[in-house]
């Protein structure tokens, strides 16, 4: 059994998807990038602000479900350039300050809206 669940504080899918779905106690949310939902534009400025952006919009996305991001157990994140990855690694760990989850971090070619960051994530519920 799953459950769609979206919230109104992230920016809406684009497409035949949902901000994230939560089966047998699994939340697993879409990738993100750093639009802000309340004028539905990608961020302007640095790498730290589109981070900080996408960290809050999986906030209200965990948020939604019930969870924080003490839930997260796995982060998949993608950079267009990986020489930023140490100013995103700063605004993570705001937000991942003790037992971070399992990640995986690439440089890829190019990101929707051509973003410079887009994070994905797994959480799991409370016992």
């Amino acid at each position: 059994m799953k459950k769609i669940i979206n919230s109104l504080n992230a920016p809406a899918p684009v497409g035949p998807y949902n901000q994230s779905v939560l089966a047998n106690g699994v939340l697993f949310v879409s990738g993100q990038i750093a639009i802000d939902p309340s004028v539905n534009k990608l961020v302007d400025g640095d790498i730290k602000a589109q981070a900080k952006q996408v960290m809050e919009n999986h906030l209200a996305i965990l948020k939604e479900a019930g969870m924080d991001f003490s839930n997260v157990v796995k982060v998949s994140l993608f950079i267009s350039d990986m020489n930023d990855f140490s100013q995103i690694n700063e605004v993570y760990a705001i937000y991942f300050s003790e037992n971070s989850p399992a990640r995986e971090a690439m440089e890829v070619a190019k990101l929707p809206l051509n973003a410079n960051i887009m994070m994905s994530l797994v959480a799991v519920q409370d016992n």
